[in-house]
């Protein structure tokens, strides 16, 4: 088993030229194009995405490879995940040559082997520059074709940086030399992820409202703070990719989004000091005021701005670049249960929602608007300890007073405002249960 990890990017193709240049320059150690062509299968009932598992066969220049990848991490565009590689004399499925670790139950279930069959395909030209990093060796691959499913297809045009050997932080530090000119834009999804969406029939896809996050039991204030960077990036990717895509609208879920990591860093900040993010903030506001104008999603996406502000949240939550800005009594905090600092954050946030609009405003409602935001975008970072139906319908009613105000439904403001400041609290140790 190997232990991938990569940093992808999505290239704009304008960019590839000067892209090649670039890279060029940083390393004599380039590889000419090779032809790749990789079949990704799966069963009818999608058993293998079911268990977060991928299944391919690569060859090149007469050889072949069966692979086999599995549960991992992804944060922003970097992917730490394991990964199995067989080499096979021909383009067949053999899959009980994979060891018994790789299958969820300990081995190759019994008709798995009959149900798989071919998907989707990649077909891409690699080329290849190996780099020295700090003390990582790494892997540059550009790769231009496309992803087809059936009649569908979509064109390629990514870069990855991949670790051969060393450490993680290394291919962090190489990829802030790249972004430093415009072209490169961070993207989560993968070539396997882009082929499933195609052979499902190319939906359109559709803007995601942030959902409550859900964090597992017993988790610390730690993993509560990396799970919510972590879900306002995601969202930050996600909207991106629908704005460069045309999707109306997409351009405000962006800036949502990036306003939900400010938010994150507010309502952490009485554990993690403002100096741990003072560089991330500075991005973070460059990458603002350049959406603030008519900038084109094309250029906002590709700029250098906004590469290098979700690469620094990306090596943020990598490096766990808050831990060296805690004195002891933070680190006892950060350590703490995020459940208890919910429920403190919950009652906070609830009080002060409630003062806000224990009123009728009349025509001042709008100047409450940005309160109003960051208070459900909190409420929806720290919600999901508790039933997820009971979290909602609390939530919704201030949703609906929000979008109440913005429309400028008057009737509907103060039906929204007597049913939001007229409810119970549904987490525990509030004063009401």
């Amino acid at each position: 088993m190997a232990q991938e990890i990569e940093l992808k990017f999505i290239v704009e193709n304008d960019s590839v030229d000067a892209l090649r240049t670039r890279l060029h320059q940083l390393t004599a150690e380039h590889h000419q194009p090779v032809e790749l062509l990789n079949i990704y299968y799966e069963t009818p009932d999608n058993w293998l995405r079911r268990h977060d598992m991928g299944l391919r066969i690569r060859g090149a220049s007469g050889r072949y490879e069966m692979t086999m990848k599995i549960a991992g991490r992804v944060v922003g565009g970097l992917h730490q995940r394991p990964e199995y590689n067989i080499n096979i004399e021909k383009p067949e499925l053999a899959l009980d040559r994979f060891p018994a670790e790789v299958w969820p139950e300990g081995g190759l279930p019994a008709t798995l082997a009959a149900e798989v069959s071919p998907l989707f395909s990649t077909n891409f030209m690699r080329e290849k520059w190996l780099v020295n990093e700090g003390n990582s060796r790494i892997e540059i691959a550009l790769d231009l074709g496309e992803v087809k499913a059936g009649e569908l297809q979509e064109p390629l045009c990514e870069l990855e940086l991949e670790l051969l050997e060393g450490d993680a932080e290394d291919v962090l530090k190489l990829a802030r030399k790249l972004v430093s000119q415009p072209g490169l834009r961070q993207g989560s999804l993968s070539k396997a992820a882009r082929g499933y969406h195609l052979a499902a029939g190319n939906a359109p896809r559709t803007r995601k409202p942030t959902p409550i996050l859900k964090v597992p039991a017993k988790s610390s204030v730690e993993k509560g703070f990396e799970a919510a960077l972590e879900l306002a990036l995601s969202q930050w990717q996600y909207h991106e990719e629908l704005w460069v895509r045309g999707v109306k609208d997409a351009k405000a879920d962006v800036l949502a989004a990036i306003s939900l990591v400010r938010h994150t860093l507010a309502l952490f900040g009485g554990i993690v000091p403002r100096k741990a993010s003072a560089r991330l903030r500075d991005l973070l506001t460059q990458t603002e005021t350049l959406m603030a104008t008519e900038v084109s999603a094309q250029t906002a996406a590709y700029s250098a701005q906004n590469a290098t502000a979700k690469l620094a949240l990306t090596e943020f939550l990598v490096t766990h670049g808050w831990r060296n800005f805690l004195d002891a009594k933070a680190q006892a905090k950060i350590d703490d249960s995020f459940k208890r600092f919910a429920d403190i954050h919950l009652s906070r946030h609830a009080a002060e929602l409630k003062a806000a609009f224990a009123q009728p405003l009349g025509d001042q409602y709008g100047d409450q608007l940005i309160r109003l935001a960051r208070d459900i975008d909190s409420i929806l970072l720290l919600a999901g300890a508790y039933d997820g139906p009971v979290a909602h319908a609390w939530l919704e009613n201030w949703q609906g007073l929000q979008h109440a105000i913005k429309t400028r439904q008057r009737i509907e403001i103060e039906h929204f405002r007597n049913e939001s400041i007229s409810q119970e609290p549904f987490w525990l140790h509030s004063g009401k249960r």
